[in-house]
């Protein structure tokens, strides 16, 4: 048994949002009697009618694609840019980001069409580690480094690093990489946190996402998650 507007977002025709709005407005049918009340229940035996058309389950899809540059992390652009479904238009399911990457950030990125999952990965109180590469301009010193792990205001948000250090520098050029470890998704986090203590990022790359790495991958690429990996990340989140 699963919720009504569940069922409805997984079939493909709206959002889980958009689904409890069709529901409350009486344009949902359920084995031929109008349901306007959310929270009811339906199995695979009920029928189900949107404005009178009967719905069909989707077949729920868990994909990782390695995000390049340049694309923007949403299900449509009104600037006409490049968005990360346009990798999968050859699919039928209704694919959407799972979390963010900003249009320069490239990386890890998981795409379903399974709203509970995603919800479940991004709840905050499921602290999963996102592991980052980032180039800095300029050096930062350590100790301003160690200022991430105790939190940082900006613009209202505390934003705070589970892990930080310095992989290499290049002193000719100014430039360091440096590893940071998140368990908070705040809008261009990463890039406000560097900001704050005066080194702005060159180049940002999300490495890590719980077990999941993009190896054997490069931008623009993707493969399907196997059940066994959906099913670790269930368990990892819980």
């Amino acid at each position: 048994m699963e919720r009504l507007q569940k069922v409805i977002a997984h079939s493909g025709i709206a959002s889980r949002r958009k689904a409890e709005k069709l529901i409350e407005q009486g344009r949902v049918e359920v084995n031929g009697e109008v349901v306007t009340e959310l929270g009811i229940k339906v199995s695979d035996k009920d029928e189900v009618k949107v404005e009178g058309i009967p719905i069909e389950k989707e077949k729920l899809r868990y994909f990782l694609l390695y995000k390049p540059r340049g694309v923007i992390t949403s299900a449509f652009d009104d600037k006409k840019r490049k968005t990360v479904t346009d990798f999968f238009e050859g699919y039928s399911e209704r694919l959407y980001p799972v979390g963010r990457l900003d249009y320069d950030t490239s990386g890890l990125l998981i795409m379903t069409n399974d709203g509970e999952f995603t919800n479940l990965l991004l709840h905050p109180s499921h602290q999963i580690n996102k592991e980052y590469v980032v180039k800095t301009k300029g050096i930062p010193p350590k100790e301003k480094l160690q200022l991430f792990k105790k939190g940082i205001r900006s613009d209202g948000d505390l934003l705070k690093a589970k892990h930080v250090k310095i992989m290499s520098i290049d002193p000719k050029k100014q430039t360091a990489l440096i590893k940071i470890v998140l368990h908070q998704g705040k809008n261009r986090q990463i890039r406000r946190m560097f900001e704050a203590i005066g080194t702005p990022v060159q180049k940002l790359r999300r490495e890590r996402f719980g077990f999941l790495t993009t190896e054997g991958l490069t931008p623009g690429d993707y493969r399907e998650l196997t059940p066994q990996e959906v099913a670790e990340l269930k368990k990892l989140a819980k």
